[in-house]
């Protein structure tokens, strides 16, 4: 079967029948008023809905391409702002840093000009043990710097420790936190003796021994400070501890023991200062100076006495005052030989200090 040819009409006439369609609407609209009419009408019924349509798509098209736009700016704002946050942290945790080592040195000058009758040479922590506290760390000052065994190390206020061993750039320094340390110590309230004792697992409550604490009187309380002794072998004395947290009565009835707050934060050390005046030489040159002073004041009574018979009198006198100060010497001296006892008594427990 043959198929049947489809009626089609060449476009160049539907062409022509539109452009007359055209031309005589607009001749009409133009001579007569039908546009203001039923025309009117049924362009606002088909047209209005099509242009409605149009421009919402229009609308939406261009916020797409808008919003667009702002994300791309708003992506290029967020990179700059977010390099500048990168700089400005730097910035500020530089800054930070400069404010805690100015702080810092800040301490340590205070320091310095609180025990300015002492030499002092300042030093860096550079190493210590594991752990959080500083209980063992190596400062980078040694020998070459005059830096000696049993110089006595502070910071922050108060006592660090003291030098365990020393290299030519190098030393070691044993704080009054480790289990080994034992400080002679007194409260600064009534001189009362004591002896603040190391100890690591206290510490992680920010705490130290105090114990061996006469206090007869009854007036020690929390908060009074405690310093180092003037019978201590190794520690100058005067130097700062820390605060007492709480003490109690042993069970002999005649010590009492506690705990205290040491002055200086062995979580965080940087710098250091080492007193580099050694507490023997300090005590010799001192022992030395209050010799003397007797003798030069002794002098003037020999020569003031001119003629014999005041002299056999004088010399009888002499000796009973020869004796009483023979006796007020060694009674001296018997006074001082306790303090070194105790002293020498705190060395088996703690054999460094």
């Amino acid at each position: 079967m043959r198929r049947r040819e489809r009626f089609t009409i060449p476009g160049k006439y539907i062409l022509f029948v539109l452009t007359v369609l055209c031309v005589g609407t607009m001749s009409l609209s133009f001579l007569t008023d039908f546009d203001g009419g039923a025309l009117n009408v049924v362009s606002g019924y088909v047209l209005v809905p099509v242009q409605r349509g149009i421009n919402a798509a229009g609308g939406w098209l261009r916020s797409r391409v808008e919003n667009l736009e702002d994300l791309t700016a708003v992506k290029g704002e967020n990179e700059l702002l977010r390099e500048q946050i990168a700089e400005l942290t730097m910035e500020n945790n530089s800054l930070m840093q400069e404010r805690y080592e100015l702080e810092e040195l800040r301490k340590l000058y205070e320091l310095d000009a609180e025990y300015q009758s002492l030499d002092k040479i300042a030093a860096n922590v550079i190493g210590k043990d594991t752990g959080n506290w500083f209980n063992m760390f190596i400062i980078d000052k040694g020998s070459n710097d005059g830096i000696q065994v049993d110089m006595n190390v502070i910071a922050g206020g108060g006592l660090v420790g003291i030098i365990t061993k020393t290299g030519p750039d190098w030393a070691q320094v044993r704080s009054i936190i480790d289990d080994m340390s034992n400080v002679s110590a007194m409260v600064l309230k009534n001189s009362d003796l004591c002896y603040v004792r190391g100890d690591l697992q206290m510490m992680t409550e920010g705490t130290l021994q105090l114990n061996e604490l006469r206090d007869l009187s009854d007036v020690v309380e929390p908060g009074d400070k405690v310093v180092t002794s003037h019978v201590s072998a190794k520690f100058h004395k005067g130097i700062l501890i820390g605060y007492v947290n709480e003490v109690t009565m042993d069970a002999n009835n005649m010590t009492k023991s506690g705990s205290l707050t040491p002055a200086v934060d062995f979580e965080h050390l940087n710098t250091v200062l080492v007193i580099t005046d050694l507490k023997q030489q300090v005590d010799e040159e001192e022992a030395d100076s209050s010799a003397g002073d007797p003798d030069t004041g002794n002098m003037p009574e020999h020569s003031s006495d001119a003629s014999p018979e005041a002299e056999e009198p004088a010399g009888g006198e002499e000796e009973p005052e020869g004796e009483g100060a023979g006796a007020s010497e060694d009674e001296t001296a018997g006074t001082a030989q306790p303090e070194d006892t105790e002293a020498g008594a705190a060395q088996p427990e703690a054999p460094a200090e």
